[in-house]
């Protein structure tokens, strides 16, 4: 009874030529006989046949483009894939940037206690140096140099009349949170004050300053002429007559 088992072509059957000049090893013969382990019997048989059509299956790291056949070969990259321009070629150590308004290793701020330190500021530096500019102003001949210092003198200007405002609207809220701590001892329910309160003790609060220094009556004016000619904006114009046409 003959044998019909057809015959599997192993690592051991094939030949290789100029066998003196390429020596093949254990890693080499086990890539064959995984290789050849995914190929079907029809095209062993046809390659064993004529030897016409070779026998070639690529791994799946050359499909997705990439990989190598064992750790001590390059890495094998697609031609078709663009290189990029930014490439990393040492690497430096990332520098980490530490803010000290959210690390809590810088503790927490203290908003009062900064204002009180840095106080100064507003009180003795700004005030001597805007006294300064306008001698400065006064004696300057040079149409830029003069501007600078103008514009110098309006930027301390704007802090200065911010600070006092920022100054006041907490002495209004410092004062409404005394009154309230004193109800609350008696068993009153504590009121907190709305953004559209605080404005109108501001608004009061100034009326007094300005009362004080003789300074109220030429600010109800300039704010009467102000307010003045936005209405006036929009007065509808009278259409021109056919007399007056004429």
């Amino acid at each position: 009874m003959k044998n019909n088992e057809i015959p599997i072509a192993t690592a051991s059957k094939i030949r290789f030529e100029d066998s003196d000049d390429h020596e093949l090893t254990s890693e080499d013969e086990g890539e064959i006989e995984k290789e050849l382990a995914d190929v079907t019997f029809e095209e062993l048989q046809r390659a064993r046949s004529d030897g016409s059509e070779m026998v070639y299956r690529k791994r799946n790291a050359d499909k997705k483009g990439g990989g190598r056949a064992n750790k001590n070969r390059p890495m094998e990259m697609s031609s078709k894939k663009p290189v990029s321009r930014f490439r990393e070629v040492l690497q430096v150590p990332k520098k980490v940037v530490r803010d000290p308004r959210f690390e809590s290793l810088c503790g927490t701020l203290d908003v009062d206690g900064f204002k009180k330190r840095y106080n100064f500021i507003y009180e003795s530096t700004l005030p001597a140096e805007k006294a300064e500019l306008k001698k400065q102003v006064k004696e300057a001949k040079d149409p830029e140099a003069k501007g600078e210092i103008k514009d110098r003198l309006s930027r301390i200007d704007r802090e200065l009349k911010s600070a006092a405002r920022k100054r006041t609207e907490k002495d209004i809220l410092a004062e409404h949170k005394k009154k309230e701590r004193e109800a609350a001892k008696k068993g009153k329910q504590p009121y907190y004050l709305k953004k559209s309160d605080v404005r109108k003790e501001k608004l009061i609060e100034k009326y007094k300053e300005l009362k004080e220094s003789g300074k109220l009556e030429a600010f109800i004016e300039k704010k009467r002429r102000k307010n003045a000619s936005k209405d006036h904006r929009y007065i509808p114009y009278r259409r021109p007559t056919e007399q007056g046409n004429q």
